[in-house]
């Protein structure tokens, strides 16, 4: 379930798009709820859906739910990175420098 990274980050990092997990800040870039900012709160892996801090709905009995979004609607604007991460975001960046490479 991966989301694209913001414009100053597919830069610093030379990667379009990362799995997103908990603790990501994330921008809605899609939908109804477009521009609305917040972290990561559960990635729920079996609807393929993420909810985020601060979008909740509240229901009739005055109840909040938190609102799914699918995480190809929103651009992850700060990475909560590991050290894992960090090799994750360093192999894509070489992949496609060699595929670039080859291509010219």
């Amino acid at each position: 379930m991966s989301s694209s990274l913001s414009k100053d980050l597919r830069k610093k990092y030379e990667v379009r798009a990362i799995p997103v997990r908990k603790g990501d800040e994330v921008i809605v870039t899609r939908g109804q709820y477009k521009g609305r900012e917040g972290k990561v709160a559960t990635v729920y892996r079996k609807k393929w859906v993420i909810h985020i801090e601060r979008l909740v709905r509240e229901k009739a009995n005055g109840a909040t739910v938190p609102i799914p979004v699918h995480p190809s609607n929103v651009a992850i604007t700060a990475l909560k990175l590991t050290k894992d991460r960090e090799t994750i975001l360093a192999r894509k960046a070489a992949g496609g420098k060699v595929v670039a490479a080859e291509s010219a």
